[in-house]
């Protein structure tokens, strides 16, 4: 199986839903089968609390994922992340409510297993408890349907305190899997200012580097703009 993630930077709501999306549905066009996970940096447990004109509505799964992170302590989860949407109508396939991860579910996950002795007394840390978890998590997903390319969106912008956590297990994930089973799609956002009738690639050049300050290195880089970049553009962003 190969795990493909996709992070954003310069600015939120920059069109990673639909990128991951597209992205499966390339290699459905290739014959492979694709799941699609979204991680999300909030503190809820999941979206079904959060308000509709805040976050935006919420994706009703088909499926009922009882969420138990000790036993005797489960949770039932049907409501996801409205990206979910995007996934399913793009590739197709049923999304299972267990690919939306939260910063609630894994921190609840953590203080229950340390009050359950999990533990066994030792400091709890978001390095290694915390990243160890969120790892858990990808992998089991993952292998629910055990499709040919897993596609994982990390939600929120490459440098929020929130998704450091997500892009530190990313890291050893890459690390623990190998290069050539693991792709990291950066997106990020080239603006065009017409008073000087240039591309400007500083947001893009500060956001990669960014996320080469925590280990990562982009594979891909997906530049958003509202017109076509010129090839210098493009020559000096995959420097």
């Amino acid at each position: 199986m190969k795990y493909v993630f996709v992070t954003g930077g310069v600015l939120s709501g920059i069109g990673k839903g639909v990128v991951t999306a597209s992205i499966g549905k390339i290699f459905q066009f290739r014959g492979l089968t694709v799941d699609a996970m979204k991680i999300d940096p909030y503190l809820n447990v999941d979206p079904g609390t959060l308000n509709p004109i805040e976050h935006g509505e919420v994706f009703v799964c088909e499926e009922v994922w009882r969420f138990q992170p000790v036993p005797g302590q489960t949770f039932i989860i049907a409501e996801v992340d409205q990206d979910f949407g995007t996934y399913e109508r793009f590739l197709d396939v049923d999304m299972h409510p267990q690919n939306n991860i939260t910063s609630g579910q894994i921190y609840l996950s953590v203080v229950l297993k340390e009050r359950f002795g999990e533990y066994l007394g030792k400091t709890v840390q978001v390095i290694p408890h915390v990243t160890s978890e969120i790892k858990k998590r990808i992998i089991e997903a993952s292998h629910r349907r055990n499709p040919d390319v897993f596609v994982v969106e990390v939600g929120g912008t490459v440098g929020d305190i929130e998704t450091m956590p997500y892009l530190e297990a990313i890291r050893q994930l890459r690390l623990e899997l190998g290069r050539s089973w693991t792709v990291l799609v950066h997106v990020t956002l080239i603006p065009y200012l017409g008073t000087v009738g240039q591309h400007k690639t500083k947001p893009t050049q500060h956001s990669v580097k960014n996320l080469q300050s925590m280990g990562l290195q982009p594979d891909i880089i997906i530049g958003r703009s509202n017109k076509p970049l010129p090839e210098d553009v493009k020559e000096k962003i995959s420097l």
